[in-house]
């Protein structure tokens, strides 16, 4: 038997969230069910006893995996089971690792997994915004020292007013759309996307976010009062020696400051520098000294470089490259670079670079999305790759990594918010790939930067060009001094308090990530990065248009030409034919791809040539089977078929009329044949077409000179 706990979170729209433990996975540290309608996720977390040897991390995992029997469906592919993570799963592990992992403790180094796991599902209520609070709620049941809880909400503007986990229908109708991590006190996480909206707009929604995470953080403190867990379990995970830790701070802290003054914006000169100071400490010791201390100096000297830094930059308002606080790397860009692509740019600033190419593509390049909560084609696709050697590294590239699926997921909720709609006018599938060549900060944001221009070199009508920054904070709790960065450098990112990037148009901010690392930041510091932001974005934004000031007029002489033909519904089978077949047939004579596809009442065929006189070929064929015919048209039809009183004339695909043998020839002839034979190509005039039966009477002899009429001879 089993003793369940529940607690009930209501929100303000009368929706009730239930969180309980005791029922399921018991063998786990820790478990629990949260469930909201008829949605459902299992949590887990799992804590090794100790941690293992010469480990200075967390070594935290985060997985969340949707079943495809939650909705009711099959898994796609051949072995119709769940197997590697979708994109859409790593972006979900991705929220939740980003608000729990600063929550635990710097010396705990056990190995912890969190698995959250959709066990069933509505398809309008987004498990998203629930798997924050689950994965927190698993920690909050058991003794692992963690810094929560937390919860996770999606907080939308729909029709002005906010709403919090709103249903995906009524999501779709969203002008800000944000998930939003938080403990009681502070803001941990923030990301999402909107339609171009004003910084203070934004804060409002996670004002909003944060009043309801409050609530649902107050339900699982009182979960964990009801299951009778108190305090945290005792670990000891590090072994330090107090005074070496003195002597690392007390003889390289001023040496280290010092490094820093240098001001160098080479990273591998900062690199060495610093790298002296911890080398001339430790070479006042022997080898067999050394080699026993060596990790734990490496270790405190972190701490140190860490702070001097920090310390430099609030005190002296200078940082690591020399520059003012709000001050940007230089920037330099160019389009067009590659000759044989569809699009292309170069966007680099200080020693960050991306190369990025648009590829143009057809309907049947459409990305296709098999899973369990999200199923259809995406006709926008952002990659965003991140090789070793971008860095320096002297190590292989093993594919795409959680990095960097997050970091192209942020380029690509920026940039399709000015991405014109798929249709008529604009008919293509659109690929953007940004390869990042250099990387020293801001890598996804030089994607976004690069990713407008090259859109813009492909001759795609984006509404407005977008551009992205990245930002941090150094603020120093004792003296509660703050220095806010902007386009931050990899290692202030690394010792700063708040990472945040921010995109937008000149009009408003599409999309933005953010994760906040110190307790207690105000709103009112938070606004003032986000302006801080904003003058960043327009300045990188004037550098841009200064080397393309507007989408190209044209597409490339490589790109594909797509011109879609709107038919009748009821045409949709004589363009495709039995099997295929006309369709097939047309695209091989034409060199062709067509795509065929219904919305409501119309059909819509899209086709897609290398050049116009295949466009043209493939166009008229098309033309010829759903043109209907029209009264007093001429044709050149196909004999079909012979009989005693006419012949069967094919004027139009699957359009054959009667041509009586009175209206073959002006003169009177006694068989057609004496006139005509099957397979005979002959010109037509619809003469008749009947209103019921939609049969249609030819002439020929209407197109043939009139005889003159014989005179009668006198007797």
């Amino acid at each position: 038997m089993y003793k369940e706990f529940k607690q009930v979170v209501k929100l303000n729209d009368g929706r009730e969230i239930e969180i309980s433990t005791g029922k399921l996975a018991k063998q786990a540290t820790g478990s629990v069910v949260v469930k909201m309608g008829k949605t459902m996720l299992l949590a887990t977390v799992v804590v090794a006893d100790d941690a293992k040897d010469d480990v200075d991390f967390m070594p935290l995992s985060v997985d969340y995996r949707e079943k495809y029997a939650s909705v009711g469906r099959f898994p796609g592919g051949f072995m119709k089971r769940e197997a590697r993570p979708s994109d859409y799963e790593i972006l979900i592990s991705r929220l939740i690792d980003r608000a729990l992992r600063p929550l635990f403790p710097d010396d705990f180094h056990a190995e912890t997994f969190v698995n959250v796991m959709l066990m069933s599902a509505d398809h309008d209520d987004m498990p998203d915004a629930l798997a924050g609070l689950a994965a927190s709620a698993a920690l909050a049941v058991t003794d692992i020292p963690f810094g929560g809880p937390i919860s996770e909400v999606r907080v939308s503007r729909i029709d002005g007013k906010f709403v919090i986990n709103p249903g995906a229908e009524d999501n779709a109708r969203a002008d800000i759309d944000l998930i939003v991590a938080a403990t009681i006190d502070n803001i941990m996480m923030v990301e999402g996307e909107m339609n171009e909206v004003s910084e203070q707009e934004m804060l409002e929604a996670i004002k909003f976010a944060h009043d309801a995470i409050k609530v649902q953080c107050e339900a699982q403190l009182e979960l964990r009062k009801q299951v009778g867990v108190e305090g945290f379990k005792e670990y000891c995970h590090e072994v330090n020696d107090e005074d070496l830790k003195k002597k690392v701070w007390d003889e390289t802290f001023d040496k280290a400051y010092a490094a820093a003054m240098t001001q160098t914006a080479d990273k591998h000169e900062r690199k060495r520098l610093f790298g002296e100071v911890k080398e001339g400490f430790l070479s006042q010791y022997d080898e067999e000294q050394r080699t026993e201390i060596e990790k734990l100096v490496g270790k405190y000297y972190h701490d140190v470089e860490k702070e001097a830094v920090r310390q430099m930059v609030v005190n002296e308002r200078v940082r690591l490259d020399g520059r003012k606080t709000n001050e940007i790397r230089p920037i330099w860009c160019e389009v067009d670079y590659l000759p044989a692509v569809h699009g292309s740019a170069i966007f680099t600033r200080g020693e960050t670079q991306s190369l990025t190419t648009v590829t143009l593509g057809n309907k049947m390049d459409e990305q296709m999305i098999d899973g369990a909560m999200i199923k259809g084609y995406s006709p926008f696709l952002l990659h965003y790759n991140f090789p070793p050697f971008s860095t320096g590294d002297a190590r292989a590239y093993r594919g795409v990594g959680r990095r960097e699926v997050g970091h192209g997921n942020l380029a690509h909720r920026a940039l399709a918010k000015v991405l014109p709609s798929k249709g008529e006018k604009f008919p293509y599938t659109v690929r953007v790939v940004s390869d990042i060549l250099e990387s020293n900060g801001s890598s996804s944001m030089a994607t976004v930067c690069a990713g407008t221009l090259a859109m813009m070199d492909a001759g795609i009508p984006i509404s407005k060009p977008v551009s992205g920054i990245a930002m941090g904070l150094i603020a120093d709790p004792k003296t509660k001094k703050y220095a806010i960065l902007s386009d931050i450098l990899g290692d202030e990112d690394h010792l700063g308090d708040m990472d945040f990037k921010v995109c937008g148009t000149p009009n408003g901010i599409t999309a933005t990530q953010m994760d906040i690392k110190v307790d207690g930041l105000s709103y009112e510091v938070l606004e003032e990065a986000l302006l801080q932001a904003k003058q960043g974005r327009e300045h990188i934004l004037s550098r841009m248009l200064e080397t393309l000031p507007e989408p190209r007029q044209s597409y490339k002489e490589y790109a594909p030409r797509i011109e879609t033909i709107v038919i009748p519904k009821d045409m949709i089978g004589a363009v495709i034919g039995p099997g295929g077949k006309i369709i097939q047939e047309i695209q091989a004579k034409t060199n062709t791809v067509i795509a065929v596809t219904e919305v409501e009442d119309k059909g819509y065929i899209e086709i897609t040539a290398n050049n116009g006189t295949d466009m043209l070929a493939a166009k008229e064929k098309v033309n010829n089977i759903v043109r209907l015919p029209e009264l007093d048209q001429i044709y050149k039809g196909k004999v079909k078929g012979i009989t005693t009183f006419g012949a069967f004339v094919e004027i139009l695909p699957n359009h054959q009329g009667l041509l009586h043998i009175s209206e073959i020839d002006w003169k009177r002839i006694k068989t057609v044949e004496e006139v005509l034979k099957e397979g005979q190509e002959v010109e037509v005039k619809v003469i008749g077409i009947d209103e019921k039966t939609n049969k249609i009477k030819l002439s020929r002899k209407v197109l043939l000179p009139k005889p003159p009429k014989e005179e009668k001879s006198e007797e």
